[in-house]
């Protein structure tokens, strides 16, 4: 794979419950050895891929406001996603939407659509 410019992949906000996926190339073997089965990717096209950014998370309802069409003073607080930036994201690709910038392929992807995480103690992109 090549190198990332990361203070360009800086520039990009991720929004709500949206994570940003470097794919990886299609196969029924991730790279940390789990197998997909043949009839899980017929059904659903299941894909990998690693986790370059995350959204903010889920946005709550602000607390206490008597007149809420007034604008809040305060700032909006988000519940956290599980994933986190390096993890090996397993989802469905029916739900992420591709993105290209410098010549490589990325997809956004909601939370809800990935299946499963597979956490590394190293960043290794």
């Amino acid at each position: 794979m090549t190198e990332l410019n990361f203070k360009n992949l800086q520039k990009f906000i991720v929004v709500g419950d949206r994570v940003l996926i470097r794919p990886e190339e299609d196969s029924s073997k991730t790279a940390s050895g789990l197998y997909l089965p043949p009839g899980v990717s017929e059904k659903e096209k299941v894909q990998s891929g690693y986790i370059i950014k995350v959204g903010p998370g889920y946005p709550t309802a602000s607390q206490g406001d008597e007149e809420p069409w007034k604008e809040s003073k305060e700032p909006v607080k988000y519940i956290p996603l599980q994933a986190k930036e390096g993890d090996l994201a397993i989802f469905l690709r029916k739900e992420a939407y591709e993105i290209e910038f410098e010549k490589e392929k990325f997809l956004i992807v909601p939370q809800s659509a990935v299946l499963l995480l597979i956490r590394n103690d190293t960043f290794d992109l």
